[in-house]
């Protein structure tokens, strides 16, 4: 290993501590000013902090970061097909996107009373 990387790899490494540490005081900050006033709990130290941390991570998602494979994935699958399209066919799809995006976003007009 040259010293560039290793290098590198030190600093990776600190930053990983400190930025759990700083995870970790802000959970137990955040912690210790919010749930006793809102819900009676009693306050936590903290390596409670990084417990829940830990705990969170492990329960909403994982430690993996960046983009999700199958992302990824999807979109080099789309790209292909998107390829493979004539132009036709493009504003096709286009136009069914705008369709849908406009029925999920955008409020139904309500309709006009009828006259009396």
């Amino acid at each position: 290993m040259n010293r560039d990387r290793l290098r590198r790899v030190v600093k990776v490494v600190i930053a990983g501590i400190v930025a759990v540490g700083v995870f970790g005081l802000l959970i137990m900050l955040l912690w210790n000013w919010l749930m006793p006033a809102l819900f009676g709990l009693r306050q936590i130290n903290f390596w409670q902090a990084l417990g829940l941390f830990l705990l969170a991570r492990l329960l909403v998602g994982g430690f993996k970061g960046g983009q999700p494979h199958g992302s990824r994935r999807w979109r080099r699958r789309m790209m292909e097909r998107w390829a493979k399209m004539t132009p036709e066919e493009r504003e096709k799809f286009r136009q069914g996107l705008r369709e849908n995006l406009r029925e999920h976003w955008c409020p139904p007009e309500p309709e006009a009373d009828p006259p009396k």
